[in-house]
């Protein structure tokens, strides 16, 4: 189980980590299903992408570190409920593909987060006196 969580906890890492710097530099010529990023408010990227790049390092460094691991749980959590807001805005847009992998990925998360905090927990590493 250890393995499955670290493997889906750096895919999604990376995952975020890219489309959080797409919100930062929102290229030419993204593919159809990703025309809603031309559309967002500034200020809507700003705090999605940096929600999104700060979710990702939650993935995996409090876990590799062994530094308050239980912030990837957190950070799971958190990027789960970026994904379920995600859902909703399309909603109200008819991108019904979209909707579909946002809960996907919700989901995914979700499974991460009871992974680390029930089934695989990672240990803190002792602190020095």
């Amino acid at each position: 189980m250890n393995v499955l969580l670290w493997i889906l906890q750096v895919v999604f890492a990376i995952y975020f980590l890219f489309i959080g710097v797409m919100h930062f530099i929102i290229p030419p010529g993204l593919p159809a299903p990703m025309n809603w990023m031309y559309e967002l408010s500034a200020p809507l990227h700003v705090v999605s992408g940096s929600a999104e790049i700060l979710g990702a390092l939650g993935l995996v460094l409090p876990s590799a570190t062994h530094i308050r691991p239980r912030l990837t749980v957190y950070a799971a959590l958190g990027l789960g409920a970026v994904m379920l807001l995600a859902a909703v805005y399309h909603v109200t847009r008819g991108e019904f593909q979209n909707i579909i992998m946002n809960l996907l990925v919700a989901a995914f998360l979700g499974f991460i987060a009871y992974g680390r905090a029930r089934l695989a927990p990672i240990a803190e590493k002792p602190r020095a006196r």
